[in-house]
């Protein structure tokens, strides 16, 4: 739509403007504007390129057509032996008979050029490094044996005063006498059921002097079997 008088902005007293200021009318306010230029005057920087503009570009799409890139290849012979081996092919004329009745291609890489930047020093030696010689008069010496011998005894010494240190840091052992303290006997369990005739049956051999002596000295076992190792209490002394 076009309208009268397009004006756009304020005008300053810097601005020249080619059309003169018309002056106030009666009972309106002054304009302080200028003319817009016409329908034709393109507002940044124009662009000499002729391409069809936003029509041409919502009406299709510019595609470009790939073209074909023909790789040269070559035969890859490891994969051939590779898959021979795995057909259970051995000798040679097996394996020629298998590369003339089959073909695994590769690419052939050409222009690949090794990167300047990686400067190899001219000494250098690609793969794993082989182990230095064993020097043969410390096999005779028995060099080998001494060292194990030595490591051996300071592991010993270290866990010994690791052993005294746990100890020292340690609660107070018991001795005898405070496990006797702290002992409480079993309960005598129920005795297992007899015949009548075999539950009043004595002995057949009495190895003490009297009844008194038995007594005394079964007491004392039972009294230091406490302190013991083993079921009947007959082991070393349990203190640790």
């Amino acid at each position: 739509m076009a309208m009268e008088n397009e004006r756009f902005g304020v005008v300053r007293d810097s601005m020249q403007n080619n059309q003169l200021l018309q002056k106030a009318e009666l009972g309106k306010s002054m304009r302080k504007c200028y003319s817009l230029p016409g329908p034709d005057y393109t507002y940044g920087q124009s662009s000499y390129l002729k391409d069809g503009g936003v029509a041409e570009a919502i009406g299709h799409w510019r595609s470009v057509e790939a073209k074909a890139h023909q790789r040269k290849l070559e035969r890859d012979f490891v994969a051939l032996n590779r898959e021979a081996v795995k057909s259970g092919l051995v000798t040679a004329g097996e394996h020629q008979t298998f590369r003339n009745t089959h073909n695994i291609w590769r690419p052939v890489h050409e222009g690949h050029v090794k990167p300047q930047d990686l400067h190899l020093p001219p000494g250098m030696t690609f793969g794993i490094s082989s182990r230095p010689s064993t020097p043969i008069m410390d096999l005779i010496e028995h060099r080998y044996q001494h060292l194990w011998l030595e490591q051996q005894k300071q592991a010993t010494e270290a866990l010994r005063l690791k052993s005294l240190e746990k100890i020292k840091l340690g609660k107070v052992q018991d001795t005898r006498t405070t496990m006797l303290r702290r002992y409480q006997p079993p309960e005598e369990p129920a005795p297992l059921w007899q015949l009548p005739r075999f539950q009043k049956v004595g002995p057949h051999l009495d190895t003490f002097g009297s009844d008194r002596a038995r007594q005394r000295a079964f007491s004392a076992h039972q009294s230091d079997a406490i302190a013991r190792r083993g079921i009947l209490g007959q082991g070393i002394y349990n203190i640790s």
